[in-house]
């Protein structure tokens, strides 16, 4: 009781710093040390993980130099989620973020699905990060002989540390994971650019459109397998809403925020496209796999000695990038729930570095029992996990949406007033947008194999959500009308 009295409390002292009549007590509690410079480095690496770095080599076999295509398409409809997020953000700053928006556009309901299946997206990326960490430390011989379980814990625990130390602690480490990946991503970018003006010879084969050409053109496997990655690439882009959450924790995100989300657009053009691009010019398509990173096969046939290492270094900087966001958004969404009485008590506690540590050690919880799984299955544990991400991604991008959606309508009533920072071509762009992921969904489905039993689990999933209310219901119900009553 004493955390959420001190957070009515702090609300009831602040001014309004919006036009929105809605309150979130989850709002309350949170220092303001994110900067500038974290907010855009968040941003970046939101837009940029391993489904650049590894996942790409794959679907460039599959797909060959449409996988550009495919990439630009998933990032537009990124863009629209992440600036949908921005408009709904500079209308009322909230750590709770789109569970804020949708307890106020869509009630309680609303904001119990959106936030559990963002829990649902992370916890599970959570043990597909820690597996994934443990692989690629095993590519060192220092640590081929250390159990993948024991890699893998102390991933989480590095990790989990900072997070729990001070939000300054977590935004610090993020910018300096994404300054890795920036970094290395310029670095191939220019030495491709120089490989295909100076048509320097890679792997016995000449740099340049020919290379494209020779091999079947920009869809030498048909239009249908550019299609089929699109379900895949749409994962690449995953995180791009964190900077959304983060917002709640920076000084004047009025300023900080358009600059930050408008940049994603050019660095996807750039970091996705640009390098896929670079990717099938250097070399034929048949030439990379799933195996690797292409930006490994590339610098191995250059025979660049060391080029693996430093590669494997920014993959392993990726994973615990992601499992790093992952800790910190799920904390602040739990701790919202928690204070509308839709998650446990214990995640609405914070410690007296102003984090709130409940939320954080549940979802941690959760990375333990990957380590378990790490222990008993340590080839299967990624994939096992990684589908059921994928749904609450889906999950968390549709309810973006619809927040926006409903948003929009109001403004329409003159209810509330959208913010001159907008999501353009509304509601138009919400509507595709929704429609777009409920494609996607369709292409896991149509797509057989593992990604059909993810979609066939959804009746499941939906159970456990309704059951779950059930649960709650009358917590929450009391809550509300507390607050009614305040």
């Amino acid at each position: 009781m004493s955390d959420r009295s001190t957070a009515a409390e702090s609300l009831a002292a602040a001014p309004s710093a919006t036009n929105s009549p809605h309150r979130d007590a989850g709002d309350a509690g949170y220092s303001k040390d994110l900067k500038s410079r974290h907010i855009n480095m968040i941003a970046i690496g939101g837009a940029i993980g391993t489904g650049l770095f590894l996942g790409a080599g794959g679907r460039l076999a599959a797909a060959g130099p449409s996988l550009a295509i495919a990439y630009a398409i998933c990032g537009l409809f990124a863009f629209f989620v992440v600036r949908a997020l921005g408009e709904l953000v500079l209308y009322r700053p909230s750590s709770g973020a789109f569970v804020s928006y949708a307890r106020e556009f869509m009630g309680e309901k609303g904001a119990f699905a959106a936030g559990w299946l963002y829990f649902l997206n992370w916890s599970t990326t959570a043990v597909a990060d820690i597996t994934a960490a443990a692989t690629y430390a095993h590519f060192w011989a220092m640590f081929s002989d250390i159990p993948q379980w024991i890699l893998a814990l102390i991933a989480l625990a590095v990790v989990l540390t900072a997070n729990l130390i001070s939000v300054k602690y977590f935004g610090e480490m993020e910018f300096w994971f994404a300054i890795i990946k920036v970094s290395a991503l310029v670095a191939f970018m220019l030495i491709g650019i120089y490989l295909v003006v100076t048509q320097h010879p890679v792997d016995g084969h000449t740099p340049g459109f020919s290379t494209i050409s020779d091999s079947g053109g920009i869809f030498p496997t048909g239009t249908l397998p550019m299609l089929m990655v699109i379900q895949g690439v749409v994962f690449a882009y995953a995180s791009v809403e964190l900077c959304g959450v983060a917002a709640g924790e920076t000084e004047n995100p009025e300023k900080i925020m358009p600059k930050a989300i408008n940049s994603i657009m050019w660095r996807v053009g750039l970091f996705y496209v640009g390098s896929v691009v670079l990717l099938a010019l250097l070399l034929p398509y048949t030439s990379y796999s799933g195996d690797e990173s292409p930006f490994v096969t590339v610098m191995e046939k250059l025979g660049i000695p060391g080029a693996a290492g430093v590669m494997n270094l920014v993959v392993l900087t990726a994973a615990l990038s992601s499992l790093n966001s992952g800790l910190y958004s799920t904390g602040r969404i739990l701790r919202s729930m928690a204070l509308a009485g839709s998650a446990p008590r214990f995640t609405g506690r914070m410690n007296k570095g102003q984090v709130p540590y409940g939320g954080i050690l549940l979802t941690a919880g959760f990375g333990v029992l990957g380590v378990v799984l790490n222990y008993v299955m340590p080839g299967q544990a990624f994939e096992i996990v990684l589908n059921f991400a994928s749904i609450g991604i889906l999950g968390t991008w549709g309810m973006i949406m619809l927040c926006s959606l409903l948003f929009w309508h109001r403004s329409q009533d003159g209810r509330v007033t959208r913010p001159a920072y907008r999501l353009p071509w509304a509601p138009y762009t919400q509507i595709v947008t929704l429609v777009f992921l409920a494609g996607v969904v369709f292409l896991m489905w149509w797509g057989g194999g593992v990604g059909r039993t993810t979609v066939l689990c959804l009746p499941l999933i939906a159970a456990a959500l309704v059951g779950g209310w059930f649960v709650v219901r009358g917590r929450v119900n009391s809550l509300a009308r507390a607050r009614q009553d305040a």
